[in-house]
């Protein structure tokens, strides 16, 4: 598998529904100055060619940085570009056939909605970098899940922890240190990074909650 995750703290996502193709490199040089230990492209409305073009503006600055890069559900546009990595869903390609492809250099992650989901996840620990659990609150970013709640991250948390995880869901300076008092130690946030006036200062605001 590729580079442990173990000491990640935040996981940013450059989501294009929050900002268009022509800020990314801005704003990954933003959440990279911050301390973002890991980098996600995730342009859900856009073709796999345009997501290869904007993977590889970003690939040399996450590469600087010795930042891992994933591409959000599309093997085609990671596996075009190279050391890029793998996030899936529940219903996208499964973690099996996506480890496969992908080969042992590149990171791979999964999303998980529920206590068995995440057990799962720990389950695939041979495969799998890291997953993620969410949404921890309600969110604009993920309207059709309903909040999981804090009580799943204080379960995962009693588990002995073989796979890095990431609270993802609702993530903003109100509610982090809740996340981190529950006993998640790493987490992801979007929308109070891409539209904070400040990029840089809310990763390392959100960030130093978690050390």
């Amino acid at each position: 598998m590729a580079m442990p995750l173990a000491t990640a703290r935040f996981y940013a996502i450059l989501d294009t529904s929050y900002a268009p193709p022509a800020r990314l490199p801005e704003l990954c040089r933003a959440v990279l100055a911050g301390g973002a230990d890991i980098v996600q492209l995730r342009a859900k409305e856009s073709s796999t060619a345009q997501r290869i073009a904007m993977l590889q503006v970003l690939a040399p600055l996450c590469a600087q940085a010795g930042v891992p890069l994933i591409c959000n559900d599309d093997i085609t546009a990671a596996l075009a570009v190279p050391g890029v990595g793998l996030h899936v869903g529940q219903d996208d390609l499964a973690p099996p056939t996506a480890r496969a492809k992908l080969g042992t250099g590149r990171v791979l992650g999964l999303s998980t909605h529920s206590l068995a989901q995440a057990q799962a996840a720990l389950a695939l620990g041979h495969m799998l970098d890291y997953f993620a659990v969410g949404p921890i609150f309600a969110t604009n970013t993920k309207p059709d899940y309903p909040a999981v709640g804090l009580e799943l991250v204080r379960a995962i948390a009693g588990f002995s922890q073989k796979v890095p995880w990431f609270c993802i869901g609702g993530i903003n300076p109100s509610t982090v240190a809740q996340v981190h008092a529950a006993g998640g130690r790493a987490v992801v946030a979007v929308s109070a990074v891409l539209q904070a006036a400040e990029p840089e200062k809310m990763v390392r605001q959100l960030r130093g909650v978690m050390t």
